[in-house]
């Protein structure tokens, strides 16, 4: 066990666990953080997606020692009253159905608008990639995300 000083949405948070211990557990089992999902424990569905920095992490395979001083946002932390543009095109565009990937899927989207505020379609296309939906509504994921960029939302 080792003691590690985290920065997690905006807060300084101290946990005592394993070095190898990936931060979905981390998240999830030490902070009560829930939104963040377990989808399929090999970073390939998306559903576990936080932000590292500023960029899109698959927090499953990400071993809270890999993490130093680098700020973790996760979707309790992208907005306080659940506000974030992507989050309220989402609500627009009603993307929700079973729920289960879309704080991923929010977490992508909205770190790919923060590097690329006006993404072209192939550019939504390649940067939401990866992030699973087995209900299927990749169209109004898209389209979300082009509504949240064009600041419509």
């Amino acid at each position: 066990m080792a003691t590690f000083n985290l920065n997690i949405n905006g807060e300084s948070h101290q946990v005592d666990v394993d070095p190898t211990t990936p931060m979905l557990w981390v998240l999830r089992d030490h902070m009560k953080l829930v939104g963040t999902k377990y989808g399929c424990g090999i970073a390939q569905c998306g559903a576990c997606t936080v932000h590292v920095g500023d960029n899109a992490v698959r927090s499953c395979q990400l071993p809270v020692s890999a993490v130093g001083e680098q700020e973790i946002t996760t979707i309790e932390g992208l907005s306080e009253h659940g506000d974030h543009p992507v989050q309220k095109a989402w609500l627009e565009t009603d993307v929700y159905q079973c729920g289960y990937c879309q704080a991923g899927q929010i977490m992508t989207a909205s770190a790919l608008l923060k590097q690329n505020p006006k993404p072209t379609d192939a550019e939504i296309d390649t940067a939401m990639n990866g992030n699973i939906c087995r209900c299927g509504t990749y169209t109004r994921i898209k389209k979300a995300v082009k509504l949240a960029a064009n600041g419509e939302s």
